[in-house]
């Protein structure tokens, strides 16, 4: 070995054949070891110590080089901070089955983006596939539910077409995604995409700390707008839309019954049918759910647990009955709903809350000419001009309640319960 130069600016040989530049009797940083790592100072057991420093801060080996274990400890901590919590079940059941997960963060794939979720809204779909069995194709355990989910975009994976999202924009998130390349996604129907997934569903959804969703399924949430007011919108607005306007073809004039006019789904729909000039008769299963109905505008409010829905229905109509009903409870109103409708009447269903049988005298709906019509998934298309038709109207979603992520379990009980009046959420 020789020394070159010992305290001032210079070259300094060594055993190793490496050279190492001084500066002020310091080694550079950046100088590579033959051990493929940048290290303060590597040797072996035969080279001298630095002037500098003792012999036993030598960094003789590369897994013990400072630089190296300095690395591996912000890989780690960096590891660590990218977990996050997710309520998730791993067996069907009951809200027990509900736990609070650590797993690691999603990763945005090609044309998908990161959300750090700011509210989560609940809907009956979370209970029913909780409860199981699974209701949707290609349902997996465990799962994480949420459909309707607002939040902010923090990364963008590889783009694959032209979008003005950015991070940092606030979002609100349609939960349908379908494969974009099957014959019926080509020609427009994309609800009715066999291989279609739906956040909250079948893929990860908003019960946890950030969800990942296709770019192509975010819209900008307008300045002035909170993100829980947006996180409750997409299920039940573009529900209660499809099935008031694209299935039940509703007109002006024309008197529909609503069941379950607290419920949020028939919060949108009671607002959507005053908006265009439909007559309004709701039902509600508690009385003290009848003034919040009548406030968002329905004309006769019926209480189910005091009153008979078809005779007080054929009282509001003169005995003719209505053009239009709207169900998605299932058999508990089904019968009430088919003996309400006018001749040539039409009911509407969509949901299932208390079953997915019923029975109908089908001598009577022939002989009358009632239309039975199930409402479908809406398409891609019509998000948009549904949520423009929200946001510049004077259309509001009541709040019933919200709860801390972790408090998922609680949630799910009040919705369970039916004291919920307006929607339930989910904060983080």
């Amino acid at each position: 070995m020789s020394r070159n130069a010992e305290h001032g600016t210079g070259i300094t040989s060594y055993n190793a054949g490496e050279r190492h530049a001084l500066q002020d009797g310091v080694p550079n940083l950046l100088t590579r070891c033959r051990f493929g790592a940048y290290c303060r100072r590597h040797g072996s057991r035969q080279q001298t110590p630095h002037p500098r420093r003792p012999r036993r801060q030598l960094w003789r080996r590369n897994p013990r080089c400072m630089p190296v274990r300095r690395a591996a400890a912000r890989r780690k901590t960096e590891r660590a901070e990218r977990m996050m919590r997710a309520v998730r079940h791993h067996v069907h059941g009951g809200p027990e089955t509900l736990v609070v997960d650590d797993i690691p963060v999603p990763e945005p794939g090609p044309g998908e983006a990161l959300i750090r979720v700011g509210a989560c809204s609940l809907n009956h779909l979370d209970v029913l596939q909780r409860r199981g069995p699974a209701l949707i194709p290609g349902f997996a355990l465990p799962h994480t539910a949420g459909m309707d989910v607002a939040g902010v975009v923090e990364a963008l994976g590889e783009p694959t077409g032209a979008h003005t999202i950015t991070p940092g924009t606030r979002v609100v998130v349609n939960p349908a995604v379908p494969c974009d390349s099957c014959e019926t996604c080509r020609s427009g129907h994309d609800g009715h995409c066999p291989a279609a997934a739906v956040i909250g569903g079948t893929i990860p959804g908003g019960y946890a700390e950030y969800v990942v969703a296709p770019v192509a399924n975010l819209h900008p949430v307008p300045n002035g707008r909170d993100l829980v007011e947006a996180a409750v919108l997409p299920t039940i607005w573009m529900t209660a839309h499809h099935a008031l306007h694209v299935t039940g073809r509703a007109a002006a004039g024309e008197t529909v019954l609503i069941h379950a006019g607290a419920s949020g789904v028939s919060t949108a729909a009671i607002q959507l049918a005053c908006a265009v000039g439909l007559r309004v008769i709701s039902t509600v299963g508690r009385p003290e759910k009848a003034d919040y109905v009548r406030k968002l505008g329905a004309d006769v409010v019926i209480d189910t647990s005091t009153e008979d829905v078809v005779a007080a229905v054929r009282e509001a109509t003169g005995g003719r009955g209505v053009e239009l009903v709207l169900d998605h409870v299932g058999p508990a109103t089904w019968a009430a709903g088919v003996f309400s409708l006018a001749p040539r009447g039409r009911l509407v269903f969509f949901g299932n809350t208390t079953g997915h049988i019923v029975e109908t005298d089908i001598v009577y709906a022939y002989h009358f000419g009632l239309q039975l019509l199930g409402s479908d998934p809406y398409d891609r298309a019509e998000f948009a001009p549904v949520l423009d038709l929200y946001w510049n109207s004077n259309f509001s979603t009541p709040i019933d309640s919200e709860f801390a992520l972790t408090d998922a379990r609680a949630a799910q009980e009040h919705l369970e319960s039916r004291r919920a009046t307006g929607k339930v959420v989910l904060r983080p």
